[in-house]
């Protein structure tokens, strides 16, 4: 099993960005799978996550209504559109999944099975 997270760069504020995670070794669009984020000397919080099972997405109150949580089931990667960029955006970005069929997201990262391996996002103000 393995993710592999992608698309992070440095943007302006005011910018764009598409995070990409990739699955190998399941099929992703019979899990949870979340994007979380962990800005330097923060706690890792969780932005986004699309659920399975009531296929509910979940948005962060800080990211709601600029950022996009979508599934190519096809390609088996989900995908983080992250629009209007603000200098607090600025933080390493992972995907990770919940391996059990049926479960719920969370909001807790420890409740997540696999991780991407993070991809950096720096929006300059």
């Amino acid at each position: 099993v393995q993710l592999q997270a992608s698309g992070g760069g440095l943007v302006q504020a005011g910018g764009s960005l598409r995070l990409s995670c990739a699955a190998s070794g399941f099929t992703m669009d019979y899990y949870a799978i979340g994007w979380f984020r962990q800005a330097p000397g923060k706690e890792r919080e969780r932005v986004s996550c699309s659920s399975y099972r009531t296929g509910s997405t979940y948005y962060a109150d800080s990211v709601s209504g600029r950022f996009t949580l979508s599934r190519d089931n096809a390609k088996n990667t989900v995908y983080l559109q992250m629009n209007k960029l603000r200098s607090e955006d600025t933080a390493v970005y992972y995907c990770a999944a919940i391996l059990h069929l049926g479960r719920e997201c969370s909001e807790i990262h420890q409740s997540y099975d696999y991780w991407g391996q993070g991809t950096l996002v720096t929006v300059s103000s």
